[in-house]
């Protein structure tokens, strides 16, 4: 069986899906503080803290586990250099007190949710995995050290992982059945979304004048599908070499604010209110991750490139999930 950590938030729900689809039986233990138990529609869940070590040997008592995969961390970058501690004690504190548990337990395959964070202000585009890993906030700190950690573990302990460096997570699954539902949101597209339906008065672009071809951020959105295939792709790739890597996931082309807001205003077929505004402090012009090695050997192929079919998907689900705003 396959424990999903955090199994009831946005990417977790998706790979739960993928999983059960590709015959494996899961277990998705989460404590709600950000995740909906209403998206948990495959597989059995367990509502636990990883902060309970108690519990969590009891989860490993029950059910005959066989690999890991996180996803339980705090992810916004803002509140991570205003609330420091609440970051290191959930994403790193609390990862260790997993890493504890399936020591004890003798399960040595882990799959680690990471983040393109790690490499800070980016020295040269695409990025790639050996780039410098330079963080600019906390947050990205924090999965620094767990994926140094990862490492450390490897050669001491010989537990085996794929890091994964995520970049833009974006849309929800072609069935309409689990989607993003964040509280509160700071994701661009489901905010320029808000913006189509009224839930909020307008869209802010935080600066105009980047060196780019309209003057906006330029950023790597990759289908929640693509991420989900990419692990299962990365548990065959455990579970048949049996060693260690880390792999960038992203589309490889990137798309300006500008560009995302447009297509939503095409998607929707509605206008909005878009305000130009300053730059946001340690916003880089542009952050597109290179994904030839995840292709190389995952042989993992990204199916969700066009921003219009990205949008779309989150689109559906959107409405879905705001039916009072339509």
């Amino acid at each position: 069986m396959i424990l999903i950590v955090g199994g009831a938030g946005y990417i977790g729900s998706h790979v739960n899906k993928a999983l059960t689809e590709s015959g494996y039986d899961t277990i998705v233990l989460d404590n709600l503080s950000y995740g909906h138990e209403e998206a948990v529609k495959w597989g059995t869940f367990c509502k636990c803290d990883l902060k309970d070590i108690d519990e969590l040997d009891n989860v490993f008592e029950k059910y005959d586990i066989s690999a890991v995969m996180h996803f339980s961390s705090f992810i916004e970058g803002g509140e991570s250099v205003q609330n420091p501690e609440k970051y290191y004690t959930n994403n790193v504190v609390n990862t260790m007190n997993l890493l504890k548990v399936m020591l004890k337990h003798n399960v040595k395959k882990f799959i680690f949710s990471s983040t393109c964070a790690t490499y800070g202000i980016p020295q040269k585009i695409p990025l790639v995995e050996d780039h410098p890993q330079n963080p600019i906030n906390p947050y990205g700190w924090t999965k620094l050290m767990v994926e140094r950690i990862l490492k450390d573990y490897d050669t001491a302990y010989g537990l085996k992982s794929v890091i994964l460096r995520y970049f833009n997570a974006s849309g929800a699954d072609k069935s309409g059945e689990i989607g993003e539902a964040h509280n509160p949101e700071s994701h661009l597209i489901p905010l320029i979304l808000d913006a189509a339906i009224g839930k909020r008065e307008d869209i802010k672009i935080f600066g105009t004048d980047y060196e780019t071809p309209d003057g906006t951020c330029i950023r790597d959105y990759i289908h929640v599908t693509d991420l989900a295939d990419a692990h299962i792709l990365s548990l065959k790739y455990l579970e048949s070499e049996n060693e260690s890597n880390e792999f960038n996931l992203g589309n490889g082309q990137g798309f300006s604010v500008r560009e995302v807001i447009d297509s939503v205003k095409k998607v929707t077929g509605r206008d909005f209110n878009v305000v130009e505004t300053e730059r946001r402090e340690g916003d880089p012009a542009i952050l597109i991750g290179s994904s030839k090695k995840a292709k190389d050997i995952l042989n993992w192929n990204p199916q969700y490139v066009d921003i219009d079919e990205i949008v779309e998907s989150a689109w559906n689900w959107h409405k879905k999930l705001n039916k009072e705003y339509l």
